[in-house]
């Protein structure tokens, strides 16, 4: 039997969210991204989304409890038939989240660590292109344009964002090595934690999240 509590983490630029869409097409489980679920609480107008949407027109961070807050609203309705796509993201969120579910009479399956080198993960980041007037993306490597800078829907220019670029980006992996490190550390210690090798085709990927899911590997590396 699929697990059917699973948890995604992975680097930015892994492919967690479209793995973790993949994956929750494909058997009928819940994906549940801490970005989309804010977004769709503060439209809902829930008490947490308000609290949420204050926090964030005031320029600040999301406050853990109003995370959680949403979080498990939507657990509420899903019951226990979810992906986790990278949250939590350091160790009081992990331990936090462990602590809600076991009120909630929930625990996770699985933790899968999409693991992708960092030279392969700056060269996804950097490489997406963005059309200034329809807002297609592309990517260099994997998804060019035809005409290099201009949009093969629209006829618009692309982009590189701000945010996109090499120096940024390193950053980010830098920053979340140094959260996530004890992350997988704690995993580990429950038996929890299977690294997929996420440094291949797309539905490589997905066919080796499944083989884990299906219990096929546990507690231990799959990499292709």
């Amino acid at each position: 039997m699929i697990s059917r509590r699973v948890l995604f983490l992975g680097a930015p630029g892994a492919g967690k969210g479209t793995q973790a869409q993949r994956i929750c097409a494909e058997d009928s489980l819940a994906h549940l991204s801490t970005g989309d679920l804010l977004r769709a609480a503060v439209k809902a107008g829930t008490d947490a989304g308000k609290r949420a949407q204050s926090a964030m027109e005031s320029g600040g961070l999301v406050q853990d409890d109003i995370l959680f807050d949403v979080l498990f609203d939507r657990l509420s309705e899903v019951s226990d038939a979810f992906v986790l796509d990278g949250f939590p993201r350091n160790l009081s969120q992990a331990e936090e989240l462990a602590d809600r579910l076991n009120r909630s009479n929930l625990s996770l399956d699985v933790v899968i660590d999409l693991d992708v080198p960092e030279e392969a993960l700056i060269r996804r980041l950097t490489g997406r292109r963005i059309c200034k007037l329809c807002g297609s993306n592309f990517h260099q490597e994997w998804a060019p344009t035809a005409v290099e800078g201009v949009c093969d829907h629209c006829g618009g220019d692309t982009y590189q964002r701000a945010d996109d670029d090499e120096a940024t980006a390193r950053h980010r992996l830098s920053v979340y090595q140094k959260e996530t490190e004890p992350l997988k550390r704690y995993y580990e210690g429950l038996g929890l934690l299977v690294t997929v090798n996420g440094d291949q085709s797309i539905d490589r990927v997905t066919n080796d999240i499944r083989e884990v899911l299906l219990g096929e590997v546990s507690g231990e590396s799959k990499h292709g």
